[in-house]
């Protein structure tokens, strides 16, 4: 069973959701609302992916934050800060694997990295 992290009002989180199940996939869904991102969480997803690849900057969250702010984001201590405060910053959905994680959805990459061959 997989692990799903997002936002469930979240249209991209809607379109792997939609996937999965279509795909007979059984899935877990934390929603960042009721179970926020832990520092402990996103320390392990960047082992799997860059930090820089876990902030979404093309948000409204991060675009509301300051000049000033965004400019404090500068590596994986500041951003973990900033996202931790900021869950819905979070680039969304994220699934955990079982060594990787897949962020975002595109169907081919799930094609690829959750369909059985």
């Amino acid at each position: 069973m997989l692990d799903i992290y997002g936002i469930k009002n979240c249209n991209t989180v809607k379109k792997a959701l939609d996937w999965l199940d279509t795909n007979n996939i059984a899935y877990t869904f934390h929603d960042y609302k009721k179970e926020p991102a832990t520092r402990e969480k996103l320390e392990k997803w960047e082992k799997s992916v860059s930090w820089e690849s876990l902030v979404n900057k093309k948000g409204t969250t991060w675009k509301k934050l300051s000049t000033e702010e965004q400019a404090q984001v500068i590596d994986a201590s500041s951003a973990n800060t900033v996202l931790l405060a900021n869950n819905s910053m979070i680039k969304r959905p994220v699934i955990e694997l079982k060594d990787d994680i897949i962020l975002g959805f595109d169907e081919a990459i799930y094609q690829e990295k959750l369909l059985k061959k």
